[in-house]
């Protein structure tokens, strides 16, 4: 798990835990989320993970899987491009973004959610297998040992938000989104007491675990169950973006 949720200032509300305001000007690093979503019942469910007892930052506390985008993100091989409208909604906003690097950004999301879950959204291709960098090892080992690659077409751009200037780690995160039946492949052992998620939890939207979670990541959850409640997920909808300007935390609309 990544602390790109949590470094991110909240537009309202005072966090639990004070964050450090005085470090100089850095750079935001691209980063991703995924928030995997259970539809099947009457209230919608999200997937979070328990974090240690015994980590330095937010001990015990339910999060989201994400982290910072690799430098090989983009080379990565996919099962089926992403959408379009997906690929548009990453376009929009300044600077202005790559393929390149919305692929990326799309890409760091199913890596992350599978290497801190072990739940993978891939699927098998035709012909040889798949060519992934570090297939004997690290992050894309559990879908080169499957014979899958990564799969973006069901990903969904819920937000975007950038971390105030003065903290020591600043990230540029997309918050994306997924159903569960996107989910094909489960990696044995990944969750275990010693790990730092110690527990996978589906909870329902509005529910106590998620009372807990970092101001900003509530903010993204409270646009999500938007969304959902207004019917199936669609590219269409608009996609807010969190950012500091004039001393304070602005909402805006990401436009073209």
């Amino acid at each position: 798990m990544s602390d790109t949720t949590q470094a991110t200032s909240a537009p309202a509300g005072k966090p639990a835990e004070k964050e450090a305001d005085h470090h100089p000007y850095t750079k935001p690093r691209d980063a991703a989320t995924l928030i995997l979503v259970d539809r099947s019942g009457a209230v919608p469910k999200v997937l979070v993970g328990k974090r240690h007892d015994k980590v330095v930052f937010m001990p015990g506390k339910f999060v989201f899987p994400g982290g910072r985008v690799d430098k090989t993100d983009h080379r990565i091989p996919v099962a089926a491009p992403m959408p379009a409208e997906l690929e548009a909604n990453l376009f929009k906003g300044k600077p202005q973004t790559t393929a390149s690097r919305a692929k990326s950004l799309a890409v760091a999301a199913i890596r992350e959610a599978c290497e801190e879950t072990g739940l993978c959204l891939g699927r098998k291709v035709d012909g040889s297998p798949p060519k992934l960098d570090g297939q004997l090892k690290g992050p894309w080992a559990p879908f080169a040992e499957a014979g899958l690659l990564p799969d973006p077409s069901g990903l969904f751009l819920i937000a975007r938000a950038i971390t105030p200037p003065g903290r020591i780690k600043r990230f540029d995160t997309r918050f994306f989104t997924a159903d569960a039946s996107a989910i094909t492949h489960r990696v044995d052992g990944v969750i275990h007491a010693d790990a730092e998620l110690v527990e996978l939890v589906w909870v329902e939207l509005g529910s106590k675990p998620l009372a807990d979670l970092h101001p900003m990541t509530k903010n993204v959850l409270h646009e999500l169950d938007k969304r959902l409640a207004t019917g199936p997920l669609r590219h269409d909808a608009p996609v807010p973006f969190f950012h500091f300007y004039g001393g304070k935390m602005q909402k805006d609309v990401l436009g073209g």
